[in-house]
């Protein structure tokens, strides 16, 4: 009660930005209203002033600089910042991202020499580069300096004591925030869970510091505040995309991140990514979540997977209205493609998780010889969904060996588990959640049961849990609690929409909607007789099978008569319903089982 008053919410809202890890007065003002200014100093991450200064130095003395990003979201967005920055102070720079098939993830021997045959002087790595030991000896070796961005874990072997001795890539300067500092074996920088791009903006922010006491050593555009505020406002909307579809915790910074970032990107303040939101049909909206993860995000990532993800890359560096739309399209016409062929890939896995009898695996480890390897990563996230468990999948490549992509339960550290099998594996990578391997074919059964004998996940784990708020009667519900509730956007992950549940909710009746007949609308009362407006996202189907299961037949179609008298229990949220101008209450069922049919 008392940080509702002192902060001027109800306290549902207090309780449930307590549930989301604010906790006391001024976490929950900071959650509420935090502002740009309340982002976290970037001279905290290790290595940032360093790295800020030799590409200063770079810059000024002419050399030729190097950006290399990754081929995802957060690798393409990492590496246009970067880019768009050293470009504004007057650098002679370029920007390279790595092919999925020809190079695999990040920076790697190749793309140095080619480095080196190109005259370039200094390496910036983006969304990669804290395992890349071997690349880096090459680019010392051929004299070329590297400064090191990343966020992904720091590899690590286990000693005989059973402590981690980090291994960190021989770099001038190495920033992620993830580093142990020497000093206390924990990461110095206070908030971990930022994504490349945001890594490389905060690195931008410490250099464009550098000339702030030296205008005339900076060209006329950085010499101009308003110059310098605009970029600030275009490089946000692409560390809000890149936050999102990293799937980094909407918590901290990076909650204020993606919010003002997507506002940014509202407004249209960079060409590419402007066109990229025309053509799929979000312009005049205020971006969202869902419009960055399930809408603009999937686009940029089919370039890295069907073709070059520098596409997206030069796409983000156009500035001219038409060349940007013709681009935008032919990204969004490459990803129209994967769709249909993930559907197909996903498909053959649930087939093989069948006749393999596989059910029973707590890890899932799928070889799809015919998949294209750029799908691994989807599919795994796909069966990873619908299995509740960590699932890999692995396909061929060019060079007879075995490469995938795993995503992760929250209860399994992907990354940690890789590490104990890396003697089977020829290279990997990721973090907890996700990760990216390459074994040799004869080593995946061994790989496979290795993975299942490490494996401490027990039953309960492995069952989809979902998680309420508190449990709240509907009828306690308003539209001005609903409009309340939207001081917790932007949300997604570790800032779930809130939940909550409710018991013997009477339903009376049920309206099946949609081309796929996948929308059903649903009437019914609580105990106190109050009418409520429901919708379930559901096939058809499988909603009447549970009905049908529990009270049979003649249940389901009373329901569809407008005649039922089932009791379920159920989880929802509530939204607000528009139609012809009119708000409702509206409550979306989001779990439920039935409980009872009256009168049995």
């Amino acid at each position: 009660m008392e940080i509702a008053q002192a902060c001027g919410i109800s306290p549902v809202m207090a309780r449930l930005i307590r549930n989301r890890g604010a906790v006391g007065v001024e976490q929950t003002r900071r959650y509420l209203t935090g502002t740009l200014e309340d982002l976290r100093d970037p001279m905290l991450l290790p290595d940032v002033q360093k790295g800020a200064r030799i590409i200063r130095d770079a810059i000024r003395a002419g050399k030729k600089i190097r950006i290399i990003g990754d081929y995802d979201v957060d690798g393409i967005c990492s590496a246009f910042i970067l880019w768009r920055v050293i470009r504004f102070l007057g650098g002679d720079v370029d920007a390279v991202l790595p092919d999925r098939i020809r190079d695999g993830y990040g920076i790697n021997e190749r793309l140095v020499r080619e480095a080196s045959k190109d005259g370039v002087a200094l390496i910036v790595t983006c969304d990669n580069g804290i395992s890349a030991v071997e690349p880096l000896k090459e680019a010392a070796d051929l004299g070329i300096g590297v400064v090191l961005t990343d966020h992904h874990e720091v590899p690590y072997e286990v000693t005989e004591d059973g402590t981690k001795a980090y291994v960190l890539p021989p770099a001038e300067a190495v920033i992620d925030p993830k580093c142990p500092s020497a000093e206390t074996g924990e990461p110095s920088y206070p908030f971990t869970g930022i994504c490349g791009a945001v890594v490389a903006y905060k690195l931008c922010q410490v250099l464009l510091s550098l000339y702030d006491g030296e205008a005339a050593d900076a060209p006329h555009d950085a010499k101009s505040e308003a110059a310098r505020e605009a970029l600030g406002r275009e490089l946000l909307a692409f560390c809000a995309l890149a936050t999102v579809c990293d799937v980094m915790p909407l918590q901290d910074e990076n909650r204020i991140i993606v919010r003002e970032g997507l506002r940014m990107a509202s407004e249209g303040v960079n060409t590419g990514l402007k066109a990229l939101i025309e053509v799929t049909g979000l312009s005049g909206q205020n971006l969202t979540v869902y419009h960055a993860g399930f809408v603009l995000g999937p686009c940029l990532n089919a370039s890295g997977r069907l073709g070059s993800a520098e596409r997206g890359l030069r796409l983000f560096e156009e500035t001219d209205e038409h060349k940007a739309l013709m681009m935008a399209q032919d990204l969004k016409d490459l990803n129209d493609s994967r769709k249909s062929m993930t559907v197909q890939g996903v498909e053959r896995a649930r087939q093989q998780i069948i006749e393999r009898h596989m059910e029973g695996d707590k890890v899932l480890v799928l070889y799809l010889e015919d998949c294209h390897e750029s799908l691994a990563g989807i599919i795994a996230g796909r069966l990873k969904e619908t299995f509740q468990r960590p699932s890999f999948v692995l396909t061929d490549t060019e060079r007879g060996l075995l490469k995938g992509s795993g995503r992760s339960i929250e209860q399994y550290d992907m990354y940690a588990e890789m590490n104990a099998c890396s003697d089977l594996l020829e290279k990997f990578g990721g973090h907890k959640m996700a990760g990216g391997l390459t074994l040799r074919r004869e080593n995946l059964e061994d790989f496979h049961q290795r993975l299942q004998d490490n494996c401490v996940l027990g039953e309960d784990d492995l069952v989809e849990t979902i998680h309420v708020d508190m449990e709240l009667p509907p009828r306690y519900v308003d539209l001005d609690m609903v409009r309340e509730m939207e001081l917790l956007e932007p949300c997604g992950t570790q800032n779930p929409r809130p939940l909550f549940v409710t018991r013997d909710i009477l339903l009376v009746s049920a309206r099946v909607f949609g081309k796929n007949r996948n929308v059903i609308r649903l009437t019914g009362f609580d105990s106190s007789g109050t009418r409520l407006d429901m919708i379930r996202f559901e096939a058809e189907e499988a909603f009447a099978d549970v009905i049908i299961d529990d009270l049979g037949q003649g249940e389901w179609a009373a329901l569809i008569r407008g005649e039922g008298e089932t009791l379920i229990d159920m989880v929802y949220y509530p939204s607000i319903n528009v139609w012809n101008g009119r708000e409702s209450l509206q409550f979306v069922v989001q779990d439920f089982r039935v409980a009872k049919k009256t009168g049995n």
